[in-house]
């Protein structure tokens, strides 16, 4: 089993019998404060659509809302312990893990689900990602 630790989270790489993933981590354990981020898309405070057709500009847009959602609740990437994933092309994700790269580094994924939808709300989104993270006690 691999894991690794921070204060207040524990995450399971790979627990015993389940196959490694470089992409998350299996299981997230914490104690603290549960926070749960709605869905985030491209949109720039204005409501506009950024990176029109670009995975990869509305991907960074994506995660700069995230970070701001976590900021406004007390939180930040450190205390992600889940990522859900909706894309409207499984293409998408590799923008995805490069934008989440640029904020969590390897050693401390979250866990993750991804999903292809049909649609999003707004028919020029590409993606849309949510997360729930666990902010420490004494914070």
């Amino acid at each position: 089993m691999t894991t690794s630790s921070d204060s207040h989270l524990t995450r399971i790489a790979a627990p015993e019998g389940v196959a490694p993933s470089p992409q998350y981590s299996h299981v997230v354990r914490g104690t603290g404060t549960f926070v749960a981020v709605s869905g985030q898309c491209a949109f720039d405070e204005k409501g506009e659509v950024v990176g029109v057709g670009d995975a990869a500009a509305q991907a960074r847009q994506v995660f700069e809302n995230l970070r701001r959602c976590l900021e406004a609740a007390g939180a930040g990437f450190e205390d992600v312990v889940k990522l859900t994933y909706f894309v409207t092309d499984l293409a998408h994700l590799p923008a995805l893990r490069e934008a989440r790269a640029a904020v969590i580094p390897a050693d401390r994924l979250p866990a993750s689900s991804a999903f292809q939808v049909a649609a999003l709300v707004h028919p020029e989104l590409l993606l849309e990602v949510e997360a729930f993270a666990i902010v420490p006690a004494d914070r």
